[in-house]
């Protein structure tokens, strides 16, 4: 997973002292590494890391100005074709697609992955059912089943209710290219909402839900050590075992470690998407979120960082 790319290697520092010396530009143009004002659209999923990346980031560089744009995945990969905005932050990298246009036109698509997360499905409190296997995720996001009592025979829930942020958003789009092989999801049940906050709110209130969400939304802020999640609501432990039932000890919940060693099944890269033909200030974030500075934020937000020396140890937890 923790391979090596061919992205800048420019330390951040030299950077942002060569950008200082940028002139304007024909179009209007006077951002340099360190300086000036953008916009980063991103998939609203990934809200919380974006924003303490640019809170430390405006830290550092008083002159920068950040603005992030919260929206959908298409949305953002819209924006970036059309040059409305330089830098997005997404979940998958560019298609042969985009990477043809974008080449076509004269400009050069450039990728960061900054770290992982899983998605992660999480059910209301009062939902027994803490485990279950990949093939039953399959199964429900596919409408093959469409209640719990086919997951878990003793299951008094009645009908599986799926919800999601939107249908742009990059979880969808990930269950369907990663999980269903690029099938749609077909459950007869789905509520779509608008954000992150809300999936995770409708799951509270839902007896017999099942909420697709980014693993950086449920981390319990009061943890320093990312071993707990969001007290209100369960998240599911997945097992990829073929032939067995999942159960506590072959389920994994998407922790940083079972990122990285592969036993959570569903971890997704996050990816900083530079197209900025001036070279200006989305390149100089997008490197300062690649820095160890901006990996250990990675890090504390409860993502799986790209880059970095990481040390695990044991906790006790409840």
């Amino acid at each position: 997973m923790k391979k090596i790319i061919y992205t800048s290697l420019i330390v951040l520092t030299s950077l942002m002292v060569l950008g200082a010396c940028k002139q304007k530009s024909a179009n209007g143009r006077t951002d340099t590494y360190a300086s000036g004002e953008m916009v980063v659209m991103c998939d609203e999923s990934f809200s919380p890391i974006i924003n303490e990346e640019i809170k430390v980031f405006h830290a550092t560089y008083p002159d920068a100005k950040v603005t992030p744009k919260y929206t959908n995945e298409l949305d953002a990969f819209n924006a970036l074709m059309e040059q409305k905005v330089h830098l997005i932050i997404t979940a998958r990298n560019y298609s042969a697609k985009q990477l043809n246009f974008f080449k076509s036109n004269g400009l050069q698509p450039r990728y960061f992955p900054l770290g992982y997360d899983g998605l992660a499905f999480i059910i209301n409190k009062e939902n027994v059912d803490s485990c279950i296997h990949v093939n039953d995720i399959k199964r429900i996001l596919s409408g093959k089943v469409r209640n719990w009592n086919e997951v878990n025979k003793g299951s008094k829930l009645g009908e599986i209710d799926v919800v999601f942020d939107n249908a742009k958003s990059a979880a969808v789009h990930w269950a369907v290219d990663s999980i269903l092989g690029g099938k749609p999801i077909n459950s007869p049940n789905i509520t779509a909402v608008n954000t992150s906050a809300e999936v995770i709110n409708y799951v509270e209130k839902t007896k017999n839900a099942i909420g697709i969400i980014g693993s950086n939304w449920l981390n319990d802020k009061r943890d320093t050590t990312n071993v707990t999640f969001n007290k209100n609501i369960n998240v599911m432990s997945v097992c990829q075992v073929e032939g067995k039932k999942a159960d506590e000890m072959n389920s994994w919940k998407p922790y940083q470690l079972y990122l990285l060693d592969g036993r959570y099944p569903f971890a997704r890269t996050v990816y900083a998407l530079l197209v900025d033909p001036y070279h200006g200030l989305p390149v100089g974030f997008a490197n300062f979120m690649q820095s160890p500075i901006g990996q250990k934020i990675v890090l504390k937000s409860a993502l799986l960082p790209y880059r970095g020396d990481l040390q695990w140890r044991k906790v006790q937890t409840d």
